[in-house]
């Protein structure tokens, strides 16, 4: 099963996405707290799925978004869903235009964001 990296500034989201994810039977977990880290970690690992934050201290989650999926220095298959609690509607369409499959705003529903964690990994 591939890994599932987890971005987000607060730890307590990071556990609790985990967390909920382990139930379903996930196991590998890569995780950063802000968006430079994750754009690093993807080049390192290249994990099946990056849930990104887009409120985040040092680099926000769009431009992580731009830099994981960009076809010259990354990844421009990476799959990465888009988590905020900003649920704003020029946000969702400024992510799903850089490439996001899907996004979840926070706070969530632990079945929403298992449900889209498997129709994304299958």
């Amino acid at each position: 099963m591939p890994a599932i990296m987890i971005v987000d500034d607060a730890a307590f989201m990071r556990m609790m996405i985990r967390d909920n994810l382990k139930k379903e039977g996930f196991s590998e977990f890569i995780e950063a707290g802000n968006g430079e880290e994750a754009v690093e970690l993807y080049r390192e690992n290249h994990p099946g799925l990056v849930l990104l934050d887009i409120t985040m201290p040092v680099k926000d989650g769009l431009t992580a978004l731009k830099e994981i999926r960009d076809p010259q220095n990354g990844d421009p298959d990476a799959k990465v869903v888009m988590c905020s609690a900003m649920g704003q509607e020029n946000m969702v369409i400024e992510a799903v235009r850089l490439g996001a499959l899907d996004f979840i705003v926070k706070p969530f529903k632990p079945e929403r964001l298992v449900q889209t964690v498997k129709n994304i990994l299958g």
